[in-house]
């Protein structure tokens, strides 16, 4: 009996040992390799006309110009409607990106990573490590905020995201896109308070080139995330530059 115990408290003992090496061998956890982006983040400045890198106007083919007009004029005369303002429909890419009131990015690591937005209470969920379908693929399935798919490079977020309807504006202006638009986030800390997410708009039926915008928002996890209802007063945005009020 005694020669049975020795041999199965060695053979446990190897196991452990196993177990062991498997553990310290085995990759960094997702959640683990993920930079410092998670918390509440705020707006010190607010732009209704979105401000590409370089400085410059947007640069719009004829069909985007003259769609852009077209949508500058029917905001004006009522003949269109903002509609995220008027119904709290989702604001879409990149115009959520300049929203004045607080949000908050939220950790679901190794599974996704998620967006939660005070403004009409929009949520993006960006799946981690995922490809992103072809665009053949989401012609039947065009959202707000398109689809979306995430990984890690270094201190970044990077998110792709298309599938796009064509029912939001580039901005609060009224510029335009097509469901062709394709997007490119890079979502990073530039210091300890604060984070930036530079966006990449590719849609080359509307614009010349690509073009990128850059947003940047203040470490803010004093704030709580507050309600939102349309037509209805909400939190005070005077710390906000450039918000103006009716």
């Amino acid at each position: 009996m005694d020669s049975l115990c020795a041999r199965g408290v060695s053979a446990l003992a190897a196991m452990a040992a196993v177990a062991i090496g498997t553990v310290l061998s085995a990759p960094v956890h997702a959640a683990d390799a993920a930079p410092d982006i998670f918390g509440v983040y705020w707006a010190s400045q607010y732009n209704a006309k979105i401000q590409i890198v370089g400085g410059g106007d947007l640069p719009l083919t004829a069909a985007g110009k003259d769609a852009y007009d077209k949508n500058i004029a029917g905001l004006k005369d009522g003949s269109i409607i903002d509609t995220a303002r008027k119904y709290c429909v989702p604001d879409g890419l990149p115009r959520v990106l300049a929203t004045p009131y607080p949000f908050s990015i939220i950790s679901a690591l190794p599974a996704e990573v998620v967006f939660v937005y005070e403004l009409n209470h929009e949520i993006r969920v960006i799946p981690m490590n995922k490809p992103l379908p072809p665009d053949k693929d989401l012609v039947p399935y065009q959202f707000y905020n398109g689809h979306s798919v995430g990984r890690f490079e270094g201190d970044r977020l990077v998110i792709e995201s298309a599938g796009f309807n064509d029912s939001t504006f580039i901005d609060a202006t009224g510029a335009p896109h097509t469901t062709e638009m394709h997007t490119l986030e890079r979502v990073g800390k530039i210091s300890p308070m604060q984070l930036e997410d530079v966006i990449t708009i590719h849609d080359p039926q509307y614009y010349t080139r690509d073009w990128q915008a850059r947003f940047v928002y203040n470490l803010r996890n004093d704030v709580q995330l507050e309600e939102y209802v349309c037509g209805q007063p909400h939190r005070d945005l005077s710390s906000v530059a450039g918000v103006h009020r009716p």
